[in-house]
């Protein structure tokens, strides 16, 4: 077992494992790459690898699932009880500041939940100031309600239960990035919810595969596909796991993972490089698993899937069949049907490094983004009408969890995002499971600044994905906006960056259809379109590079401005070449 393997040993092992595309490493150059982790990267890779063969070694059967959600079910309240109480004694709490200051007590929040239920309750807390807005969460900016006023740290909001087998960041894309344990009994419990996610569209055989570059997502997301008894077969990655600059910490992450589950007989895939503008590694897969008569599925970005089905199309691969998992971004009426004109299936979903999964597809929509919220494992409400706060509309997300493994502790906390929220009974199989609540037009409220201009994700959305295309020709995922950050002149400047497939471009034309370039018809401010394109140099026919020596670290990279600003994917990184963002985020 690998708890009885020495240190020594367990270098041996990281140093003897092969790249992706490269001989085995010698141990000279493993030993020397190996001094370049910190101290914590190394002890947290340790415990990492010590737990997770037993972690392999143990899946849960389908039927034990959704034992363990009718459990989650049954016992909500208490769980939500146990965990608001335990947010509050934690050292330095702000919901504790928050509760004395609306001078409310734990017996009130318990009278709530048994009159009004959990989200009744969150409901009454909200109204008495026990929230918190994005930026106050992140520590950015100051909790102010009324005379009290005080600064959140982000580490007393971290789950003191949590062991922490690797570490995740939040998006980062208002700000600095936060910190996330990842706690293998966190994986283990929202794979629950993957599973049945899927098995409610008929999944329980698909072949899987993950897109997405090291790290994150592509860590727990083979780990859940493990942990229901079904490894996935392939990962395939944007960024050359090879590449001169590349943090080692990806590098040895990659090894790690494949050691550890070769000690555990459970061998997870190593990476093959599916660049974004060169996804033919996944096209042949597809269509190679779809000729044996099974069923792919990848999980990833909806920009990727996007990308993906057009590569088919035009390679003339039928991918009639396959499914596509699309998170980090929203899933709009124009890529959905992208997908669908591939002839493969658009399975939606929602989540962010702090909740993983929170929302999955469902199988009778009623918009593209139809979705159903996991509410065993999160609580959801919005303000309603005329009751939003400063920072939080009246349809926001407020979200709080509900389990003892969630690495962080959250009560009424908004991470930037609106919605539609319906209930109905919709017949698929998670309704029968219990999940009720949809999810619709999940879109960020927060502003979008870049070089001076302030951009609406409804509007970069609009124009990027229906206004240009419909004017000029093209399809989603040709038009993007990203931020070059000029270090010589420590300034951002806005591109407009089309794809060569697009054709010649009448700049003039193109400066008008930009939000506020021509017309204004709405009262909220758009940005200036003659600024967009004068930051732009005019719209670029081409798939640009960053400078060199940037990007080839998935941290340091230039940033995406939209079209995907929703889910906090606003201010994410670029790998070299791509257009869209490299950076994990669930």
């Amino acid at each position: 077992m690998m708890a009885m393997l020495d240190a020594a040993a367990v270098r041996r092992a990281l140093v003897a494992l092969p790249e992706a595309g490269q001989a085995n490493a010698d141990v000279e150059d493993g030993e020397r790459r190996m001094r370049l982790l910190s101290r914590d990267d190394l002890t947290i890779g340790m415990r990492f690898l010590a737990a997770l063969p037993r972690f392999l070694r143990t899946p849960i059967a389908v039927d034990d699932m959704r034992t363990i959600v009718r459990d989650r079910f049954a016992r909500r309240q208490a769980r939500f009880l146990a965990r608001f109480a335990e947010a509050c004694r934690a050292p330095g709490s702000p919901y504790a500041r928050l509760m004395d200051h609306a001078g409310s007590t734990q017996d009130d929040v318990a009278a709530s939940v048994r009159r009004d239920g959990v989200e009744g309750a969150l409901t009454v807390l909200h109204a008495a100031g026990v929230y918190l807005a994005g930026d106050e969460y992140k520590g950015r900016r100051p909790v102010v309600r009324g005379s009290l006023a005080f600064t959140v740290d982000p580490a007393t909001l971290v789950n003191p239960r949590a062991v922490v087998h690797g570490l995740s960041e939040s998006s980062g894309s208002r700000g600095a990035r936060t910190p996330v344990p990842i706690d293998l009994a966190f994986v283990r419990d929202h794979a629950v919810n993957t599973h049945l996610a899927l098995d409610a569209h008929g999944g329980r055989d698909w072949l899987h595969a993950h897109h997405g570059v090291p790290g994150g997502t592509s860590v727990t997301n083979p780990l859940e596909f493990a942990k229901g008894g079904r490894p996935p077969a392939r990962w395939f990655t944007p960024i050359d796991i090879a590449a001169p600059g590349l943090s080692p910490r990806y590098r040895w992450g990659v090894r790690a993972m494949r050691v550890g589950s070769l000690i555990a007989g459970v061998p997870l895939p190593g990476p093959t490089l599916a660049t974004f503008d060169d996804p033919s590694p996944v096209v042949r897969w597809m269509g190679d698993e779809l000729a044996r008569g099974r069923t792919p599925h990848l999980w990833g970005y909806a920009s990727t899937a996007v990308l993906i089905c057009q590569a088919a199309m035009k390679a003339g691969v039928d991918l009639r069949g396959a499914r596509f998992t699309m998170g980090g971004e929203p899933t709009t009426p124009a890529r959905r049907a992208a997908v669908e004109a591939a002839g493969a299936v658009a399975l939606p979903r929602m989540g962010a490094t702090e909740t993983d999964i929170l929302t999955f597809a469902c199988a009778h929509p009623q918009a593209a983004d139809d979705m159903h919220f996991l509410d065993d494992r999160h609580a959801l409400i919005q303000p309603g009408p005329g009751r939003g706060m400063p920072g939080i509309p009246d349809d926001a997300m407020l979200v709080t969890s509900l389990l003892d493994t969630a690495p962080l502790m959250l009560v009424n906390v908004c991470m930037g995002d609106r919605a539609t929220l319906v209930r109905r009974d919709c017949g698929c199989g998670l309704a029968r499971d219990g999940w009720g609540l949809h999810v619709h037009d999940v879109r960020s409220f927060e502003k979008l600044t870049a070089g001076g201009i302030t951009f609406l994700d409804v509007d970069v959305i609009r124009v990027l994905e229906e206004t240009m295309p419909a004017r000029f020709g093209g399809r989603p995922a040709d038009w993007q906006l990203i931020e070059w950050l000029d270090d010589g002149r420590a300034r951002p400047e806005v591109v407009l960056v089309v794809d060569p497939s697009v054709g010649a471009l009448d700049e003039s034309a193109g400066r008008r259809r930009v939000p506020g370039g021509g017309r204004r018809r709405e009262r909220r401010r758009k940005p200036d379109g003659d600024a967009v394109a004068r930051g732009a140099d005019a719209a670029r026919r081409a798939r640009v590079a960053p400078p060199d020596g940037v990007g080839k670290d998935p941290a340091s990279a230039p940033r995406k401005v939209g079209p995907d600003p929703a889910f906090g994917q606003a201010g994410e990184r670029l790998t070299p070449g791509c257009l869209i963002d490299s950076r994990p985020w669930r």
